[in-house]
């Protein structure tokens, strides 16, 4: 008879701990990724950790032994209660999945001439079942504890008849693997066959497998100092796979290195040091020994230790501080090491200087790289070129192409990156439900990959979003998150963008003197004055906040700067936006023409959320003309406009203006009752009817409980339904439709 497994978590006897809710978001968020999502296991760990553990500061357990001590206990026992040749077949399997998954089980079993009977006691234990493929356990950790369950010998034998059947092409890799897993002791000979095996599988992309590899090849390794240099390269390996944990644990065993220390913060940890630790690195590279290649002449495939690479990591970690004096460090030291720096680089420090026709001509070589299947790094740069210039089409592009050479190298740990910045094109051309619902899902990959840094920025960026549609609480709640963490980790980006969002809210709520306060210090002018791509966004709305509060003096200074860059680098929404703000600061008559000219302008550009904006404000200005024939045409369109943004505080604001113009807003006509929610609300509610809790969805959405709450009664009220089984219904029948 089966043993039945106890959960771990009744049978422990340790003080009491921070239950797994009490977590920090990415702690949480990297538990439950860490043991497979299940919940007996994520119990059992969160009484394990340590006090830095529980706070983020030092990575998590990475070894299943370290995870799941209990469970993988009494699941052991429960594979060693099975006959010894079901035993076998479990173990065979599970050596063939896990760590690697090498698909030669059925070869193996043909090659061996064993019987699969046997696996039918398992079937009737509810261990595993046998599948097309071969066998399929229960879980993960049953997997794990057939594996475990096994001798050192019988392990080292089914290893071995694994590489024995594993001679097709493409399988040299796994062949080292199981060659290495089952190697008695140390072996220079196996250990330079996995660092080769290794090297193959990064160019293929398989990051997570080349990890594996040269882990097993420092444990087989008998120098020390190799063993050391394998394991630091293994940690890049984790990282970029997206393997946060393990990256900073094995960072902590190898060899001491500036590249992946900086690289580590530059994501995780203190974006000052980070940009110290980079350049030093790129001093070290830029060395006889590391000869440096520039961005051209390597057609997108910087290698990641290279100095040209890590000198746009650099460039990041600048752009996250917004710090731009550190860009024109670093441009200076590209200079004496005679390293061409990337274009996003100069453009920043020329723009710091400002030397903006300079700054427009290198950002436009950056964003000029964006073709498809580039480094993916380069690309993020491209994007980041594309957004400072006004050509959001052209961020769209890059980012979204990084995103994809990421995956297709499995650099994962780009991924949540380049979404980053999506962010601020889906922003710009008025797409709020879509970004806000990819920079979700991205925030979660950025927790789940150990980037609270890029978690951060995208805190900031739904903030961004969500003070477009209206969803004040959440609004107030990720900006309130992201300042938080941005201002202990030296982030001036996310805790800026954080800032505008809730300028924007209190701008579209009519407080105009908060929404003056909290601008002018982020459209602060002149050279090396806030953070550049903040300052942007901010210009246009803290010149309208000035004149509602009858205080131009700044926003006059404001805006001439602003005029400058727009006239430099030529961005039609830029000249645009730069118009509505003449027309603000223009008495009378005067402002029309201005308006006029701001939606010529707006005609050839992207900003489409700003340009039903500059309709709603030309539409205003003229009901106080007594233009009452044009001022309802710009209204009405700029009341369609945002009804199908999703904006409604700004909806609010056009009939506002209509009924103080004696005409009333057109009905809305929305066929599909689900166009009456939010973006917020929308993804709340298609999450309630997949069945989710409010806990699980605040779980994904990095949201309190209490703010889902909020969100579904505002779901009930807005659809004017009762109960879950309604909401229910009614998303099935508007899917449908």
């Amino acid at each position: 008879m089966v043993t039945p497994v106890n959960p771990p978590h009744q049978t422990r006897t340790s003080p009491p701990q921070p239950v797994i809710s009490a977590l920090p978001e990415g702690v949480r968020v990297r538990l439950l990724h860490s043991v497979y999502g299940d919940p007996g296991a994520a119990a059992e760990l969160v009484t394990l950790l340590t006090d830095r553990q529980a706070a983020g500061l030092d990575p998590l357990p990475t070894e299943p032994a370290d995870l799941a001590p209990a469970l993988l206990r009494n699941l052991r026992a429960q594979i060693r209660a099975l006959p010894d040749d079901t035993r076998l077949l479990l173990l065979l399997a599970a050596a063939d999945q896990y760590p690697v998954a090498t698909h030669a089980f059925l070869r193996a079993v043909t090659a061996a001439r064993l019987d699969t009977r046997p696996l039918e006691t398992a079937e009737a234990a509810g261990v595993a079942h046998s599948g097309a493929g071969g066998v399929v356990f229960r879980d993960a950790w049953t997997r794990i504890a057939a594996y475990e369950a096994g001798s050192p010998a019988e392990r080292r034998d089914v290893h071995r008849l694994l590489a024995r059947v594993l001679h097709g092409a493409g399988e040299t890799a796994r062949r080292s693997w199981h060659r290495g897993a089952g190697a008695l002791g140390p072996s220079g000979r196996l250990a330079a066959e996995l660092r080769g095996s290794a090297d193959k599988a990064r160019r293929t992309g398989q990051l997570a497998l080349a990890r594996t590899l040269l882990e097993r090849s420092a444990a087989l390794s008998p120098d020390p100092s190799d063993r050391s240099r394998l394991l630091t390269r293994a940690a890049v390996d984790a990282w970029n796979a997206g393997d946060g944990d393990r990256a900073r644990r094995l960072a902590a065993s190898g060899t001491a290195d500036d590249a992946l220390g900086g690289l580590i913060a530059l994501r995780a940890g203190n974006a000052t040091e980070a940009f110290d630790a980079l350049l030093t690195a790129v001093t070290h590279r830029a060395g006889p020994a590391h000869p440096v290649r520039g961005n051209g002449s390597s057609g997108g495939r910087e290698p990641a230790h290279s100095a040209t690479h890590l000198l746009a990591r650099a460039t990041e970690a600048a752009i996250y501080t917004g710090d731009l004096r550190r860009c024109r460090e670093a441009a200076r030291a590209a200079g004496r090491l005679g390293i061409e720096p990337p274009g996003t680089l100069g453009g920043l420090a020329a723009a710091f200087e400002g030397r903006y026709e300079d700054a427009r001509d290198l950002l436009r070589a950056a964003a000029g790289r964006c073709g498809p299947g580039g480094d993916p790094t380069l690309l993020v740069h491209a994007g980041i070129a594309a957004l400072m210039l006004g050509d959001h089409s052209r961020a769209a592009t890059a980012t979204l192409r990084a995103a994809t050479s990421a995956r297709t190298r499995g650099a994962t740990a780009v991924m949540a990156q380049a979404m980053e910045f999506r962010a601020y094109a889906d922003f710009w051309t008025g797409r709020p439900q879509a970004g806000q619902a990819a920079a979700t899902e991205a925030l979660h990959q950025a927790y789940a990959t150990g980037q609270d840094n890029g978690a951060c920025h995208l805190q900031a960026a739904l903030a961004m979003f969500a003070a477009i549609t209206g969803d004040a609480d959440v609004c107030r709640e990720r900006a309130a998150a992201a300042r938080s963490y941005a201002l202990t980790r030296g982030l001036g980006l996310p805790a800026a963008l954080a800032q505008w969002a809730l300028a924007f809210l209190d701008l579209t709520d009519g407080r105009f003197a908060g929404a003056a306060a909290r601008l002018r210090a982020l459209a602060g002018f002149g050279p090396g004055h806030g953070h550049r791509a903040i300052r942007h966004l901010a210009t246009p709305h803290y010149v309208e906040a000035a004149v509602r509060t009858d205080d131009t003096r700044i926003a006059r200074g404001a805006h001439a700067d602003y005029h400058r860059w727009a006239t430099a680098v030529h961005s039609p929404d830029d000249l645009a936006l730069s118009a509505r703000c003449r027309a603000l600061l223009a008495p009378g008559e005067e402002a029309v023409e201005h308006y006029r000219t701001a939606l010529d302008l707006h005609a050839r550009g992207t900003r489409d959320f700003e340009r039903a904006r500059t309709e709603l404000l030309f539409g205003s200005a003229l009901r106080r003309l007594r233009r009452r024939t044009e001022a309802r045409d710009r209204l009405h369109s700029a009341l369609a406009a945002f009804e199908h943004f999703g904006a409604p505080h700004c909806a609010a604001r056009a009939r506002a203006e209509l009924r103080a113009l004696g005409a009333p807003a057109a009905p809305t006509h929305a066929v599909n009752p689900t166009a009456r929610l939010t973006a917020q609300q929308l993804l709340v509610a298609r999450m309630v009817a997949e069945g989710a809790t409010n806990r699980e969805i605040a779980a994904r959405l990095a949201l309190s409980p209490r703010t889902i709450d909020h969100h579904l009664r505002g779901v009930f009220t807005r659809l004017g339904i009762r109960s879950r089984i309604d909401l229910v219904r009614l998303i099935a029948e508007s899917e449908a439709s």
